[in-house]
């Protein structure tokens, strides 16, 4: 097995986390709310907006973007958790040998985030580091680890057990570790998960990706 096929483990939709919370940017929103909530709308534009072919360059240009406003508040776990999943996204479309430092890079956003704030943005840290760990190759390539992942995705549930992403991220876990019927409990309540105010694009996104597992999940049954 090459490196190149090693590291597209690191996931074709590399950590696409997004945080489960409202849009944060308004008129009358904290300063650091508004980047934040720009941060957001842009990585949904690129994820879900945009052609596969093009991301690599739009999340770079993203990255860059999200390490000006992580300058400016480098203290906030709700900032941290954007620049982490934006990075990590990144890690995603680039993939090959750079994108495991690019993913390491996400794992200590996210770190930093839960000293922090582990409720913040409703425990999106917890749901995206332990994406992490399941889609990254294991030692001693990687630091992937499955009981971290396992332990994460629970924690990110329970902080949020009706949210889209948490639910996703734990039944696309048990999909791939050969739990076809434990998937897609998860996965159908994920479906079932409210609609997030602002959030159209990502919601649509995501609905789309569990729709795509329950199908492989069918298939398998046929």
């Amino acid at each position: 097995m090459n490196d190149e096929t090693i590291m597209k483990k690191i996931m074709c939709s590399m950590l696409a986390a997004a945080a489960g919370a409202a849009v944060l940017g308004s008129a009358s929103a904290a300063p650091v709310d508004d980047a934040v909530g720009q941060l957001q709308h842009r990585w949904e534009e690129v994820k879900y907006g945009s052609a596969p072919r093009d991301q690599e360059q739009r999340f770079a240009a993203l990255a860059t973007e999200a390490d000006q406003a992580l300058a400016r508040f480098p203290d906030r776990a709700e900032m941290l958790i954007w620049h982490g999943i934006i990075v990590a996204s990144y890690a995603g479309a680039k993939g090959g040998l750079g994108a495991l430092g690019l993913a390491k890079d996400a794992r200590k956003d996210f770190e930093a985030a839960l000293k922090i704030d582990p409720q913040a943005l409703n425990g999106s840290a917890y749901t995206s580091l332990g994406s992490l760990y399941y889609q990254v190759p294991g030692w001693p390539i990687g630091f992937g680890d499955d009981k971290k992942a396992v332990a994460n995705l629970k924690q990110g549930l329970a902080i949020n057990p009706n949210g889209i992403d948490a639910n996703f991220f734990y039944g696309d876990y048990l999909f791939r570790n050969g739990d076809p019927a434990g998937a897609e409990q998860y996965l159908r309540k994920a479906l079932q998960a409210p609609p997030r105010p602002g959030r159209k694009l990502a919601d649509e996104g995501r609905r789309r990706e569990i729709d795509a597992l329950l199908e492989k999940i069918a298939a398998q049954r046929k």
